[in-house]
C-alpha cells in the first residue's frame, strides 16, 4: 500500500546542514572583495614591451648594486639611476602611478593585505626592541659601516694607483675610461694592456738600491789627531815615543854645571781596561839623556804606576795602586854628594789599598799604603864607592777620610793621618836614630762639576817626630791640590800642589820640608797644533834653621802634528834657584827641538 513514509530524525538533520552550508556559500559570493586577477593586473594578455621594459629595470638595479660595491660611497651620486625607457608610440606601456610601481616587476608577488582570506596575509608587527638593545644594534651597524667604508676606499685606492702607474692610461684614455667605467662594471670589454706595461710599473720603495755607507755625513772627531791607541787583550795601549836635541846651558842643573848638547829619549806609555765592570790603567814614562858635546851627562829615570778600581757589595769600593820609579840623585838636592862621577840612583815602592763606602750623604774612606825608599852606592870621582845603606827606609801610614755631600758638585772633607817611618839601619853612620813618627791633619773640599772643574784641594798640619831627641822635628803647614779647569773647550789649565816632608842623614840635621806648586795650561790652538806652558814654584825650608831655597821655573812648548801618528814638538825652559846657603844658586836655560810620535 502505497502512502507518505513518515520522517525519521537522520533525515530532518541532513537537510538542517545542507541549508546552513547553502547560506554559508552565498554570503560568501555577496562580500566584495577584490579578485586576485584584478590585483596582479592578469586580466588578458600581457604585452611585449611590458615584459622588456620589466627586464631592463631588472638590469639597471643590479648594475647599480655592482657598481657601490665596488666604488664605495664616493661614486654613489655618479651612479644615479637612468632614465626610464619610453617606446615611441604613446600608450604602449601603462603609465607608472607612483615611485613604488616604478621598481615593481609584474612577475612580482602580490603584496600582503590584511584579509585573513588571501593566500598572503599581512605578517603581524614586531615587538618594540629595549633601549639597550636598540643602541647594541646601533653600534654594531655603525662598525660594520666603517669596516665596508675602508675596505671600499682601499679597493678605490688600489684602483686609483693603478690608472697612475700605468703608462698608457693617459691623456684621452684616463677620460674614456672614466666614462665607461659604469660599462667595465658591467661587463663590458675593458682596454688590454701592453706587452712591456710591467716592465715600467714604479718599483717598490723597498726594493730600490741603498746608498753606499760612504756617503753617508759622517760625524766630525773631536780631536782628528788624538792617538786611537793599540788593542792588546783587554786593555787599550797608547805609546808616545820622543827623540830630539837639547841645548842647555847647566847640563845637570848643579851651581857649577856647564853647558852642553844632550841627545834626549822620551818614551811614555798609558793603558786602559776595556771591562764591562771595574776599570784599571797603568801610566809609565822613561828619560834617557846622553851627551853630545859638552858636559858629560849620561843618565836615565822612569816610573810605572798601575791603579785598580773594584766594586764590592754593599756599596763598598776599593781602590788598588802599586808603582815603581827610579831617578838619580838630583845635584841640587840637599844630600847630593860632592866629587862623585854620578850620584846614587834612588828607587821608590809604593803601594796603597783603600776602602770607600758611601751612607746616604755621608763619604768614608780608610787607605793604607806604604813606601819603601832603597839608595844605590856613589861613584866617587877618586875610583871608590860609597854607601848609601843608612839612608834606606820605609813609611807605613793610614789615612781615615769623613765628608758630607753639601751637592753634587761640592763635598767637604777632614782627614787625619797617622804614619811610622822606619829606618833600615837603627843607626846610621853618624850614630843618629833617624825614624820617626808621623802625624797630619787636613780639612779640604772635593769638587766634581764634570768637565768644567774637578779635583780636590786641602791645607792642614803635618809633623814627623824623630826618635833621636838631639834632632828636631820635622814639621809645618801642609797644602795639597790636584785641580783642572776648563774655561772653554780646547782649554785646561791645571794647579797641582805638594807638602813632602825630606829626611836626611847630614849630621845634626833632621831634614827640611818641601812645598812645590804647577800651574799649568794647555790649548788646543787648531786641529793640528796644540800649546802648552807652565809656571813652577818650589819653596824648601830646612828644619833646625833659617836657611831656605826659592825655585822658580817656566816652559812653554809647541807640538804641530804633521798627521795623527807623528808631530814636530819644541820647549824652551828656564829654572833658577835662590837659596840663603852658600854654594846653591844656579840657572838653567834650555831648549827642545824633536820628533814625536804616537799610536
Amino acid at each position: 500500500m502505497t502512502g507518505a513514509q513518515p520522517e525519521t530524525k537522520r533525515g530532518r538533520t541532513g537537510k538542517a546542514v545542507s541549508t546552513l552550508l547553502l547560506a554559508a556559500s552565498v554570503l560568501a559570493l555577496l562580500r566584495p572583495m577584490p579578485l586576485h586577477a584584478q590585483e596582479t593586473e592578469l586580466r588578458g594578455e600581457v604585452s611585449e614591451s611590458a615584459i622588456l621594459s620589466d627586464q631592463q629595470r631588472k638590469v639597471r638595479q643590479m648594475s647599480r648594486a655592482r657598481a657601490q660595491d665596488l666604488n664605495g660611497p664616493a661614486t654613489a651620486t655618479a651612479d644615479a639611476p637612468a632614465d626610464t625607457y619610453s617606446p615611441a608610440s604613446p600608450g604602449a606601456v601603462p603609465d607608472e602611478t607612483d615611485g613604488t610601481a616604478a621598481n615593481d616587476s609584474i612577475f612580482d608577488q602580490p603584496a600582503a593585505t590584511d584579509d585573513p582570506f588571501v593566500e598572503n596575509p599581512s605578517p603581524p608587527k614586531p615587538r618594540r626592541t629595549s633601549t639597550a638593545k636598540q643602541r647594541a644594534d646601533d653600534a654594531d651597524k655603525k662598525a660594520d659601516n666603517d669596516t665596508a667604508g675602508k675596505k671600499k676606499t682601499k679597493a678605490a685606492d688600489k684602483k686609483k694607483t693603478k690608472q697612475q702607474t700605468d703608462p698608457t692610461a693617459t691623456g684621452t684614455t684616463t677620460t674614456a675610461d672614466t666614462g665607461t667605467a659604469g660599462e667595465d662594471q658591467d661587463g663590458a670589454n675593458r682596454r688590454a694592456v701592453t706587452i712591456d706595461s710591467v716592465d715600467r710599473q714604479k718599483l717598490d720603495p723597498g726594493a730600490e738600491r741603498t746608498a753606499s755607507i760612504e756617503g753617508q755625513k759622517i760625524k766630525p772627531e773631536d780631536d782628528p789627531f788624538a792617538a786611537t791607541g793599540i788593542k792588546v787583550g783587554s786593555f787599550v795601549f797608547r805609546p808616545t815615543l820622543e827623540q830630539g836635541f837639547t841645548a842647555t846651558s847647566n847640563a845637570d842643573a848643579s851651581s857649577g854645571g856647564t853647558s852642553a848638547v844632550l841627545s834626549e829619549t822620551a818614551l811614555r806609555f798609558s793603558a786602559t781596561s776595556d771591562w764591562r765592570e771595574n776599570s784599571a790603567t797603568i801610566d809609565g814614562y822613561g828619560i834617557f839623556r846622553n851627551t853630545v858635546s859638552g858636559q858629560k851627562i849620561n843618565d836615565a829615570q822612569g816610573r810605572i804606576e798601575g791603579q785598580l778600581n773594584v766594586d764590592l757589595d754593599n756599596e763598598l769600593r776599593a781602590i788598588a795602586k802599586l808603582g815603581y820609579e827610579a831617578v838619580p840623585e838630583s845635584a841640587s838636592s840637599p844630600d847630593a854628594i860632592a866629587g862623585v862621577t854620578s850620584q846614587p840612583l834612588r828607587q821608590t815602592v809604593d803601594g796603597s789599598l783603600g776602602i770607600e763606602k758611601d751612607v746616604g750623604k755621608m763619604r768614608y774612606a780608610l787607605t793604607g799604603a806604604i813606601t819603601h825608599d832603597f839608595y844605590g852606592d856613589a861613584d866617587l870621582s877618586d875610583g871608590t864607592t860609597l854607601s848609601q845603606k843608612d839612608r834606606d827606609s820605609t813609611l807605613y801610614s793610614a789615612t781615615l777620610r769623613t765628608g758630607y755631600q753639601v751637592s753634587p758638585a761640592i763635598t767637604p772633607f777632614v782627614e787625619v793621618e797617622a804614619g811610622r817611618r822606619v829606618y833600615d839601619l837603627r843607626l846610621d853612620s853618624n850614630l843618629y836614630e833617624r825614624s820617626s813618627t808621623r802625624l797630619g791633619a787636613r780639612a779640604g773640599l772635593e769638587l766634581d762639576m764634570d768637565d768644567k772643574l774637578s779635583g780636590e784641594f786641602s791645607v792642614g798640619w803635618l809633623r814627623e817626630a824623630i826618635d833621636d831627641d838631639r834632632l828636631p822635628a820635622n814639621a809645618g803647614p801642609y797644602v795639597n791640590a790636584d785641580l783642572k779647569w776648563s774655561p772653554e773647550r780646547g782649554t785646561i789649565v791645571g794647579l797641582t800642589g805638594r807638602t813632602t816632608i825630606e829626611s836626611t842623614t847630614t849630621a845634626g840635621e833632621s831634614g827640611d820640608v818641601l812645598y812645590s806648586g804647577r800651574l799649568t795650561g794647555e790649548r788646543q790652538v787648531r786641529a793640528n797644533l796644540t800649546a802648552n806652558s807652565a809656571l813652577g814654584l818650589d819653596w824648601r825650608d830646612y828644619t833646625g834653621s833659617d836657611g831656605h831655597d826659592l825655585i822658580l821655573s817656566a816652559e812653554a812648548g809647541l807640538t804641530w802634528w804633521l798627521n795623527r801618528y807623528a808631530g814636530l814638538t819644541t820647549r824652551v825652559r828656564t829654572e833658577k834657584l835662590n837659596s840663603n846657603l852658600a854654594g846653591r844658586d844656579y840657572v838653567a836655560n834650555s831648549i827642545f827641538l824633536g820628533l814625536k810620535v804616537q799610536r
